[in-house]
Order: C-alpha cells, then sequence, then structure tokens
C-alpha cells in the first residue's frame, strides 16, 4: 500500500495551493481520507477529512470555508484545495486513509503518505 502526496511548494500569503494524495495497492474506493498537518515542533494536527464516496467531508474550524476536500475514486486520488492561504498554514501536509471511516484522530488511520511541505510567506 502506497500513498503519494504531492503539490506542495512556496506559496505568498493568500495564495493557492491544491495537493493530491494518489493511492495504490489497495481498494482505495473503499476508504475514508484525512489531511493532517504538521508544523515545527507541532504535533500532526487533523485539516480535513472525506468519506470512501466523496458524500461526506469534515474540517477543522482552522481552515474551514479556505480549504476544500475531494476525491476521484476513478484516478484513485484525493485532492486538497486550499485557498487564502497564511503564515500559519505552512506545515509538512500528510494524507491518511481509514477503512473504518472518517475520523480527526491521527492513530485510528491506516495508512499513511510521506508528506509534502507547504510554505506560505508573509
Amino acid at each position: 500500500v502506497q500513498l503519494q502526496a504531492s503539490g506542495g511548494g512556496l506559496v505568498q500569503a493568500g495564495g493557492s495551493l491544491r495537493l493530491s494524495c494518489a493511492a495504490s495497492g489497495l481498494t482505495f474506493s473503499r476508504y475514508a481520507v484525512g489531511w493532517f498537518r504538521q508544523a515545527p515542533g507541532k504535533g500532526r494536527e487533523f485539516k480535513a477529512a472525506i468519506s470512501w464516496n466523496g458524500d461526506s467531508t469534515y474540517y477543522a474550524d482552522s481552515v474551514k470555508g479556505r480549504f476544500t476536500i475531494s476525491r476521484d475514486n476513478a484516478k484513485n486520488t484525493v485532492y486538497l484545495q486550499m485557498n487564502s492561504l497564511k503564515p500559519e498554514d505552512t506545515a509538512v501536509y500528510y494524507c491518511a486513509a481509514r477503512r473504518s471511516g472518517m475520523s480527526t484522530s491521527a492513530n485510528v488511520y491506516d495508512y499513511w503518505g510521506q508528506g509534502t511541505l507547504v510554505t506560505v510567506s508573509s
């Protein structure tokens, strides 16, 4: 099983990025997917999740209205569209898959990607 996160980079405050999480080695359409981030010196924080079929989504308050999670099961990929980025959004972003549905808790996810770095300059 492999989750490959990509799309990170350097962007100015107010800008946008779209992260992708491409999965292989599992029946991706049966898994909920979450995005988490970890800033230097901090723990891994939940930011967004999507159900196996995309019908349900959930966001942390800090990104609600700015980030949008979506998925294309035909491409085995989940996306995180990030708009109106702020310097405090700077972190390594991780995607994770969970067979048993969405969760805000990192330690219940079954598989993790390697992370992609997002840097937002002021």
